[in-house]
C-alpha cells in the first residue's frame, strides 16, 4: 500500500493523529524505492556471496525500515533496521552463508520483506517503538517484497565482461563522433579557405582585364 505522508507532531498521539490524515494516491507513490528489485547471489558450495540493496527514502520526513527473511539461519542482513532520513539513502547487505549442496535447478524458494513506516522528526533506530511496523488505526505500512536468484559464478563475468564491452563500445562510438565533428569542422575551414583563395584569384583577373581595357581606351 503506497500512501502520501505529511509533517507529524511529537509523541505518539500527534504521530498517529497525522497518519491518519494521509492519503493512498492508488498505487502511484512510494515511501522508498528499493534498487535491485532482487535479491542475486553468485552460489559457490561452501562459499559466502552477498547481495547489496539502495535503499532511498522518497519522502519530506524521516522513514523507518526493517528487513523480514524466511530464511534468518541462511542469509545474514546488516542493518536489517535502521531510520532514513529525509530524501537520504542507506544500504543494506544481504549476505547468502557457505551452502554444503546446490538447491534443485538452482532455484530459491527464500523470501524477503522490506517493510517501511514514516516515524516522528529526529527518531533513532534504537527509540522506535514496538508498535512502528505493526499496522493499526491511522497507521500504515508500505511493503516491497522480493525473490533470490542464485547465478552460477560464471554468469557474473560474464555480465560483467559484456557490461564492460558495451562501456568500451559507447566510449568508442563517442569518440568516433567526436572526430567525425572536428573533421567535418576543417572540411569547413579549408573550404572558406579555398573559396576565398579563388575569390581573391578571379578577382585580381578581373581587375587586371579591366585596368588593360582602361589602358587600350585611352590610347
Amino acid at each position: 500500500m503506497c500512501i502520501y505522508m505529511a509533517g507529524c507532531g511529537k509523541g505518539r498521539e500527534s504521530f498517529l493523529s497525522c497518519c491518519s490524515s494521509f492519503k493512498s494516491d492508488g498505487g502511484g507513490f512510494h515511501l522508498i524505492s528499493v534498487h535491485p528489485d532482487e535479491l542475486r547471489f553468485p552460489f559457490e558450495l561452501k562459499k559466502e556471496s552477498f547481495c547489496d540493496l539502495k535503499v532511498v527514502n522518497n519522502t519530506e520526513h524521516r522513514v523507518a525500515f526493517k528487513v523480514k527473511t524466511s530464511a534468518p539461519m541462511k542469509f545474514f542482513v546488516r542493518p536489517n533496521m535502521g531510520v532514513i532520513k529525509a530524501q537520504d539513502s542507506c544500504i543494506i547487505r544481504v549476505n547468502l552463508r557457505g551452502q554444503r549442496k546446490y538447491p534443485p535447478n538452482m532455484e530459491c524458494k527464500d523470501k524477503f520483506l522490506l517493510q517501511s513506516a514514516i516515524v516522528p522528526p529526529n527518531s533513532d533506530v534504537d527509540e522506535l517503538p514496538k508498535y512502528t511496523f505493526t499496522e493499526g488505526i491511522g497507521r500504515t505500512i508500505e511493503e516491497c517484497k522480493f525473490r533470490v536468484v542464485y547465478i552460477y559464478p560464471g554468469a557474473v563475468h560474464l555480465q560483467n565482461s559484456l557490461q564492460r564491452l558495451k562501456e568500451e563500445r559507447d566510449s568508442a562510438v563517442k569518440q568516433t563522433q567526436i572526430l567525425q565533428e572536428e573533421l567535418d569542422i576543417l572540411k569547413r575551414q579549408r573550404s572558406r579557405k579555398g573559396f576565398g583563395q579563388r575569390f581573391r584569384s578571379w578577382w585580381s583577373s578581373i581587375m587586371s582585364a579591366g585596368c588593360g581595357y582602361t589602358e587600350d581606351a585611352k590610347i
